[in-house]
């Protein structure tokens, strides 16, 4: 029986790791495959090998955290499958109705639901892992927003980088820029690849732990067993399911500048490395919406003072806020008329999608508790 349950235990792990490695391979590198830049082939191998050593670097902090930290009884086995199944299903719930729900906070709302239920939870640690819950999403929108407003003009003028037919990089047999390709455009290309890979080592360091935390923590397997576990199902997502995110992420974020795009990789991706380094599960895809958020906001009210942007009495926030090229850096305060067109975010949409980030984990929690509360599991 225990090794049935072990099996079905890292088959959902697998399938875990296998949709994580679907979502994070599109959100790593959407702009470089978009681009051009690199085949979705080399995205998936890229991928798959720096998850793996953002997994064996960091990933134990994150797995310690969740593991054997929240809750202070050992997890039985039984106990570690369904906080799994409780991941699985909210990837579903996110994927039916498209938004992207944090599996680390749904696997964390899962474990404390437990820990509620049979008095084990550490309630210090829930705050700790909450209180960066609150403040990963607001650092990540502020660091945007003030690019946004105060840098972001200045550098999409003199650092735009533009593509030009043909390939950039040429084999012969060492890699070197290729005839017609400008430096500029060449070290954007390098730029593309390399925050690409540093998006991959983030996503590995953070997701690990969520697939394989509870077997981990129960004893069951050791850390560096899981971590190949985890990370290996993500780069089997990365070479199958990740083909199809890559070409919705990638053509989504070509119609934005590749500048906006590697500004938003940058800063969701040290901000997730950063708390997984301390050992706190947190959501890339999360950080990564505020920052674009962020960032249009802070490009849209450069033509208000901070204080009236601040009180809503500045424009309308305008998808040209990111994509209208900027010629020539207009004084704060000033109008543009390329700053306003159609919403880049509609107020509803953004509604809901933080009504799922709020639902996904309340509701893995209280079903967790009701489970482990009402059943001798």
């Amino acid at each position: 029986m225990v090794e049935v349950l072990l099996v079905v235990g890292l088959a959902v792990a697998v399938f875990v790791g296998f949709n994580i490695g679907g979502s994070s391979t599109g959100v790593a590198f959407g702009p470089a495959v978009g681009s051009g830049v690199v085949s979705k082939l080399t995205a998936a191998a890229l991928m798959t090998a720096f998850a793996l050593l953002g997994g064996w670097i960091v990933g134990p902090n994150v797995i310690e955290t969740m593991g054997g930290e929240i809750v202070t009884q050992r997890f039985t086995l039984l106990a570690s499958v369904i906080v799994l199944f409780f991941v699985g299903l909210a990837l579903l719930v996110s994927n039916t109705f498209g938004v992207p729900a944090s599996t680390s906070m749904t696997a964390v709302g899962a474990i404390a639901g437990l820990g509620v239920a049979r008095g084990t939870l550490n309630e210090g640690k829930m705050l700790e892992i909450v209180s960066w819950w609150i403040v990963a999403p607001i650092l990540a929108f502020w660091v945007c927003a003030m690019i946004g407003r105060y840098v972001y003009p200045y550098l999409d003028a003199r650092f735009a980088i533009d593509r030009t037919e043909g390939s950039v990089v040429e084999f012969t047999p060492l890699p070197r820029r290729a005839p017609g390709t400008s430096w500029r455009e060449f070290g954007g290309t390098v730029a593309v690849v390399a925050i690409g890979c540093y998006m991959a080592y983030a996503a590995g360091a953070s997701n690990a732990a969520n697939a394989v935390a509870p077997l981990v923590g129960g004893g069951f397997i050791d850390v560096g067993v899981g971590v190949v576990v985890a990370c290996g199902a993500i780069g089997l997502g990365a070479f199958t399911i990740a083909r199809r995110t890559l070409d919705t992420v990638g053509n989504d974020l070509t119609d934005l500048p590749l500048l906006a795009a590697l500004i938003v990789e940058v800063v969701s991706a040290s901000i997730i490395t950063f708390l997984s380094q301390i050992g706190i599960p947190a959501s890339l895809a999360v950080s990564a919406t505020m920052c674009i958020v962020g960032l249009g906001w802070g490009r849209a009210t450069r033509t208000v003072t901070i204080g009236d942007a601040m009180r809503g009495r500045g424009p309308d926030v305008s998808v040209n806020a990111l994509t209208a090229e900027t010629k020539k850096v207009k004084p704060m305060g000033k109008e543009d008329e390329e700053l306003i067109a159609g919403d880049l975010f509609d107020p509803g949409t953004t509604g809901r999608v933080i009504f799922f980030w709020i639902l996904t984990p309340s509701l893995s929690a209280v079903a967790s508790f009701l489970l482990f509360a009402l059943t001798p599991v």
